[in-house]
């Protein structure tokens, strides 16, 4: 269904909320209902299978920090010697502009 068309359902005064007011509660079962505040009528959220497999992999692929290192450059700005590359920058905000341009086009 596309937005505007006629079969879109009206908003009534008595039927609105505000994004404050709704609050989202997950069960154990990994499904979430969205529950409004004095509305009874809610809509239920189900989360698939491979939704929550690709959460679990998000999840347990977060990378490795170098504490070493972030120590060191931390160390470095706090006195002041901390000098920044501004070609290797440049080089890697342009390469990225690269590949984002050369991606095909959906």
């Amino acid at each position: 269904m596309k937005i505007g068309q006629s079969t879109d359902i009206p908003i009534s005064g008595a039927a609105q909320t505000s994004p404050a007011s709704t609050k989202i509660a997950q069960s154990g079962s990994g499904t979430a209902a969205a529950t409004q505040g004095a509305n009874p009528s809610g809509v239920a959220v189900t989360v698939s299978t491979a939704a929550r497999s690709l959460d679990q992999v998000v999840k347990s692929s977060t990378a490795e920090v170098d504490m070493e290192k972030v120590n060191a450059v931390r160390s470095a700005i706090e006195q002041g010697t901390f000098k920044v590359n501004a070609e290797a920058i440049a080089d890697k905000l342009l390469a990225n502009a690269q590949e984002m341009l050369d991606r095909p086009r959906n």
